[in-house]
């Protein structure tokens, strides 16, 4: 029975070390970006951690064991438990440390599990388990706890749950696994009173952890934002956050924001009317991403607009849009206009999988700071639109800044003209962003700048519109390669300009 306890513990010790990796990894890659490094230099960390804490299990005496094995699990079920929560509102309220106190908890966390197996190989070992045996039980178990948390984390845990209160859920399993080990081993564990109250005192704050995760979550973004929290929510696919002060209510996914409601109608009447001025006998519109709608808005305008295609991943956000009366008043109830039809999926799969054909395409994505992101900024991503897009149509792609980000900016104009479309670069200021770009591209048609607007807008006019397309000395063309999915190299391009920007 005890072997089988112990086997058991193998299961549960590696469910909860891998998840504390994960968490670490989704959390640095969401506030910090470029997920790749992240995830890398913390497997790494958190890896070699676990070299070193195997290492250091030999010192510990034989008779000592099971009583170091139950110290161990309540000092990881401790720190990994909390460890969300700690680096979040780090993040969220002094930033510096956050990178140092991630490493540093990744390092603590890997070290104490890579003695767990160690330790409890020894435990079986005395208990006169052949060796052939006990190294076969141990890492199959170890194995299969890595396999049922590589599964569940994407899909239930994150998306459910959320970062923070995974955490405190680990946390408890580990410290589960100390009080039954407790229970268990009572009669060979040395001051078992003392351990016990250890345990039950370490339990309790994660048990409290987990019924206060979102108020923290909500503390910490309220250092991360500043403004009042109105709306959030994890979805398989982001984080959504809407904020609200006076007047101005704005977006943030993942951290970023993506619209003030003081100026988000000059990012898209620039983003929508000098394609669509420049298309009087344009019926049918594609809009890709674009779901809180204010795009929708604009086009929406032209009474030629026949029917409207808008596909965003997230039903989340489109949802919110459509129902949240504060949001729905931003894109004047756009989502609920007979002449739409709004589709949850990823765009590339369904350009793949739908053969219509469009007069204009706004696409409309959240900027390209993560590899699932710079996909969408790809050549077969253009490729599959240029293919749905009329010869004489045009689409628009919003492409960060061209000021703080000009790699990123002219890879993106690059990458279109690698298809064969025609570009023109343009950009707008919105004080929100600062100096914004975007591009406009076609296959055939020789496009002009519109002089004129049949529309009444707030924004733009004749002189606005000549100056958009006028790049100073300081935003000049840079001779850029194109993004390919097999490189990726636009999501560098951006992580590597904002560095130069932010500090």
């Amino acid at each position: 029975m005890n072997k089988k306890i112990l086997i058991l513990s193998v299961f549960v010790v590696a469910s909860c070390g891998l998840a504390y990796e994960l968490i670490a990894g989704a959390m640095s890659s969401y506030l910090l970006g470029d997920s790749i490094l992240q995830f890398s230099t913390i497997i790494g960390c958190y890896l070699f951690a676990m070299g070193v804490g195997a290492h250091f299990s030999k010192y510990v005496k034989d008779d000592d064991v099971l009583s170091r094995f139950v110290d161990i699990e309540l000092a990881v079920g401790l720190i990994g438990g909390l460890s969300a929560a700690i680096l979040f509102m780090t993040f969220s309220w002094m930033a510096a440390p956050f990178r140092t106190l991630l490493y540093v908890m990744v390092f603590l966390i890997g070290a104490l599990v890579g003695m767990e197996v160690p330790l409890v190989m020894r435990a079986l070992n005395t208990r006169q388990t052949e060796f052939s045996e006990l190294v076969s039980r141990v890492l199959t178990f170890d194995y299969l706890g890595a396999l049922a948390v590589s599964l569940l984390f994407p899909l239930v845990l994150s998306p459910y749950l959320g970062l923070v209160r995974t955490g405190f859920l680990f946390g408890m399993l580990n410290v589960g696994v100390g009080l039954w080990s407790i229970y268990v081993f009572r009669a060979e564990l040395k001051n078992l009173t003392g351990r016990l109250l250890r345990a039950c005192a370490v339990m309790l704050v994660l048990i409290a952890g987990f019924a206060m995760s979102d108020r923290m979550v909500a503390w910490g973004e309220h250092g991360l934002f500043g403004d009042e929290i109105v709306y959030s929510t994890t979805t398989p696919y982001q984080r959504l956050v809407i904020t609200h002060w006076k007047d101005d209510t704005r977006l943030y996914i993942n951290g970023n924001l993506q619209f003030s409601s003081r100026d988000e109608y000059r990012y898209h009447e620039a983003l929508v009317h000098p394609v669509l001025e420049a298309l009087p006998w344009a019926r049918r519109v594609l809009v890709l991403g674009g779901g809180d709608g204010l795009a929708l808005r604009e086009i929406l305008r032209y009474p030629h607009i026949e029917h409207v295609t808008v596909v965003d991943l997230d039903p989340a956000m489109t949802a919110a849009f459509t129902t949240r009366p504060e949001l729905a008043k931003l894109n004047n109830s756009s989502f609920s206009d007979k002449r739409v039809t709004v589709v949850n999926a990823d765009a590339a799969v369904w350009l793949r999988n739908n053969g219509g054909m469009f007069d204009a395409a706004i696409v409309d994505f959240p900027d390209p700071s993560s590899f699932a992101l710079g996909k969408l900024y790809s050549v077969p991503f253009y490729d599959l639109v240029k293919k749905h897009l009329a010869a004489k149509g045009l689409m628009v792609v919003q492409s960060t800044s061209p000021f703080f980000a000009p790699h990123a900016y002219w890879t993106i104009n690059s990458t279109l003209r690698e298809v064969g479309m025609r570009t023109w670069p343009y950009h707008a200021y919105v004080p929100s962003f600062g100096e914004w770009g975007f591009i406009l591209a076609s296959p055939q048609l020789d496009y002009k700048p519109p002089t004129s607007y049949r529309l009444p807008m707030r924004y733009l006019n004749a002189d606005t519109t000549r100056e958009m397309f006028i790049f100073p000395p300081d935003m000049q063309p840079l001779p850029m390669a194109p993004n390919r999915l097999n490189t990726q190299s636009l999501v560098h391009e951006f992580e590597q300009d904002w560095n130069r920007v932010i500090r």
